[in-house]
Formats: C-alpha cells, structure tokens, sequence
C-alpha cells in the first residue's frame, strides 16, 4: 500500500486534531507513508475547484516530482508526552486567568493590596482577615479563587514530576539543562516539541521552526525584513522567550550578547538573540546526546 491514500487524508481533513492518530493508525500498513504540512500545502494548490479528486490527483503529482511538502510526525511514545505537556500550558493559561480575576476583584471593591505579594500564601491569608470594607460575597469569591489556583499549581507540579521521572526524557532534560540558565521546563518544551534534532539540517531552520526570525521578502535585488513570523511552534517560541528574559542573569556569555545588542538600543532585539542562542546551544547538545544514543535516532 503506497501513501497516496493517507495523504489525501490529511489533505482533506479540515482540522489537524486528529491528523497524527490517522498517521499511527495507517504506519503498519503503509510501505511509505507521508504526512502534508497543511499551510505549504495549501499555498501549493489553492483554487476556485476543490474536489477530492482533483486533491488526490495534485497530491500525486506533488510526490512523483519530489515537491510534497512533508510534515514531521513526532514519534508515538514522544507525542503521548507532549500531550502532558501542552495539558501542563492550558493549566498555567488558566492560573494567570484566575490570578487576573482575583486583582480584578480587589480593585473594583476598592481594597488595597501589594502587587507583589497578592499571590503569596500568607499574604492573601492577612488580606481576607484583615480587609476593612469586605463584603462576605467578596471573601466567598476571593476564597474560591485561591482554591483554584492551588488546585491548579497541585496539578502542574505533579505534571512536571512526571515528565521528569520518564526514562525517555530524565537523561535529555539533564543534558540540556547543562547549559546554565536553561530550566527544566525550556528543556521538556525543546525535547517534546522538537523531537529528533536531526529534522533540522542547520540551526537556521531550527531558529526558523521556533518562530525567532522574521520573515523576508525579495524582489529586482531589494530585500526586506518584516516582522517575527507567525508560521512557528508557538509554545516553544513563548517558552524561548522567557527564557531568554531570565538567562542572562545565570549565563556570562549570554548576559554578554545580550549587553552587545543592547548598546544597539532595543531591549527586544537583545532579548531575540539571546533567545536564538539559547536555539543553536539546545541544537548541539541535543545532536551530541544522540550520537552518543544511537538507538534514540532509531527509533
């Protein structure tokens, strides 16, 4: 059975969500199986007609001439991981939504609080004692809150916990997390997200796939820079760029890179390069510990 049949799957599922399922699912009863990466895809064989015939036919003729624009497929036990992971993102999108809701609360009640320390255990604890002017709804709101948020930090530190423990990624993470000022949440994110480094042939498409270079536009020998790229992993370009805010108190050579492209005067271009450097010292790492586990590469 030739891939034809699978990629005209993808090609016509409207939603990706399950795209990877069908991939597994088809792998053992395909000699060669590819996958299409929706948006190249799209801008190949845009048109007025659109049939599953004429899809089918485009797709084949995209693979005979070697121009089929193939998605990397992570592999199985990986993706089941990233599922943690990316689980683990909704569950802190969802603290910072109560954590907003919780200074919303006090400044429309007119009580006042400490930025710094409303999030603080014992701090929130002396704020709903102590408060004068409180309504008995307003702690009953303010309580409920504060359960959430530690439900949900509960459930993110477990999440983390286990990714850490895995015996597919405890080795990686540690090795990544050599270089100082890398954290194990940026090191989890760089492995699940990127799988095997060797889909990137240089750190150019690795700095490309994290969304950390702008896109470029050339034309009669003119060319020109636009801004950052949104055809990117979003997760790793937003776990990146803290990072790199972060980094350079712990890295000299990166608080260095940072300070040269300050002296520049922009602070978020200094940020941006610091962040690519983090991308090409997370690439060599990651190649060095897979020569050294062939049988990672393998699989």
């Amino acid at each position: 059975m030739q891939s034809l049949s699978s990629v005209s799957w993808c090609g016509g599922l409207e939603a990706t969500i399950c795209s990877h399922w069908i991939y597994h699912l088809l792998r053992p009863y395909a000699a060669e199986l590819k996958m299409a990466h929706p948006s190249r895809l799209k801008a190949l064989i845009a048109s007025k007609r659109k049939t599953d015939c004429l899809d089918a036919r485009t797709l084949a003729d995209l693979l005979r001439c070697d121009l089929f624009p193939e998605c990397y497929v992570l592999a199985p036990d990986y993706e089941q991981l990233r599922q943690q992971l990316r689980y683990r993102s909704l569950i802190v999108r969802t603290s910072v939504l109560f954590k907003n809701k919780t200074a919303g609360l006090l400044i429309e009640n007119g009580v006042p609080y400490e930025t710094s320390k409303l999030h603080g255990k014992k701090y929130f604890a002396a704020l709903l004692q102590n408060a004068e002017g409180m309504s008995e709804q307003l702690h009953k709101l303010l309580s409920f809150n504060r359960s959430q948020l530690e439900t949900l930090a509960r459930i993110d530190r477990t999440i983390i916990a286990i990714l850490l423990q895995d015996p597919l990624l405890c080795d990686r993470v540690q090795q990544l997390r050599t270089v100082d000022g890398v954290g194990e949440i940026t090191a989890l994110t760089w492995v699940l997200e990127t799988g095997d480094p060797a889909r990137f042939s240089n750190a150019k498409q690795a700095v490309s796939y994290c969304g950390l270079c702008a896109a470029q536009r050339e034309s009669a020998g003119v060319s020109k820079r636009g801004p950052i790229s949104h055809q990117r992993n979003i997760l790793l370009q937003t776990t990146l760029i803290e990072a790199a805010h972060l980094a350079p108190r712990f890295n000299p050579t990166l608080r260095a890179v940072y300070q040269a492209e300050l002296a520049k005067g922009h602070r978020h271009r200094a940020t941006l390069e610091v962040a690519r450097r983090l991308v090409r010292y997370l690439l060599a790492i990651d190649r060095q510990y897979f020569q050294q586990h062939p049988s990672l590469a393998a699989a």
